[in-house]
């Protein structure tokens, strides 16, 4: 019976600090988290005859994924475009160059007359380095290339972010979350890109940027378990029921769910392993019950908010 109200007392107290914090969630959620549903032109690009118009969410290239939908035009006509390359490089001020997880090679899509892809830039715009779109389109059979200085701006919906690490096979990773962009209490499909680096075995061609070394490709058949959970010491380790780990989809794109049981500060802890089951990064989180105590987090999360 004393452990019973002790519970019950420590639950109360719980409770009561969750409703206070919800809160201050509800108003740093809604100044954050920008649903982004319409493509808007983000920037165009003068070649010629011809221009390139590129359109992404909300109109911006923001650090973590970006699906993006390139046409080319001559006056307000649209081209018929044979094929699209796409290539983002960012410079830092070292002089140092690399690229990030993107589709180089863009796929047509018929019922819009655009093409599509993506990019996961992996650092904003600032001080210490910027990015250049370096573009190809095919047009009659004849090639054209362009280049543009872009801004990738700072993510502030926290549903959207990434990382990058090494995995145990001394491999670069990195994972960025797509969906849910809002989510809400209860079951969410949980959508997420994984990519990986792959050096170039082949010496570079003298041009610059050769894509020959800038590989970046979804892996095939990983599993990334997921265990969410709240950290604040609030909310004593609290986790949520019926979430699924993300497995990979048609697509590419690795599919779970994730249950909210209320808003507030997440942590999705994560376990990444390969399609032999061996675990690249990520360690299991307690389940303890610990309120008053901040929860302790895998070597692989990202933290949300809603």
């Amino acid at each position: 019976m004393k452990n019973l109200i002790l519970f019950l007392a420590l639950f109360g107290l719980v409770a009561q600090s969750c409703t206070k914090e919800k809160t201050d969630y509800e108003v740093e959620k809604d100044n954050d988290i920008i649903e982004n549903e319409t493509f808007k032109e983000a920037t165009v690009i003068n070649n010629g005859a011809y221009t390139i118009h590129i359109e992404s969410l909300h109109g911006m290239f923001y650090k973590g994924y970006n699906e993006i939908r390139l046409t080319v035009k001559k006056g307000t006509v649209v081209q018929p475009v044979s094929s699209f390359t796409f290539l983002p490089i960012r410079t830092e001020a070292s002089t140092k160059t690399s690229s990030c997880p993107h589709q180089y090679d863009m796929t047509y899509q018929a019922q819009g007359n655009y093409f599509i892809g993506y990019s996961v830039f992996t650092e904003e715009t600032d001080a210490t380095g910027s990015w250049d779109l370096y573009l190809s389109f095919t047009v009659d059979g004849q090639l054209h290339t362009s280049k543009k200085r872009i801004t990738v701006e700072k993510q502030s919906n926290r549903n959207r972010s990434m990382t990058t690490f090494i995995g145990k096979d001394e491999v670069q990773y990195y994972i960025a979350l797509i969906a849910p962009q809002r989510p809400k209490v209860g079951e969410n499909p949980l959508v997420a890109g994984i990519y990986k680096y792959s050096p170039s075995v082949s010496p570079t061609s003298g041009e610059f940027p050769d894509p020959a070394q800038y590989n970046y490709n979804p892996v095939a058949d990983y599993t990334l378990r997921l265990d969410p959970r709240m950290p604040e010491p609030s909310m004593g380790n609290h986790s949520s029921p019926n979430n699924k780990d993300l497995v990979q989809g048609k697509d590419g794109l690795y599919y779970g769910v994730v249950n909210y049981t209320m808003t507030g500060n997440w942590t999705l802890n994560f376990i990444l392993q390969n399609q032999h089951g061996k675990i690249l990064k990520g360690t299991e989180v307690p389940t303890d019950f610990t309120p008053g105590v901040a929860g302790k987090k895998s070597d692989l999360y990202l933290d949300v908010l809603f």
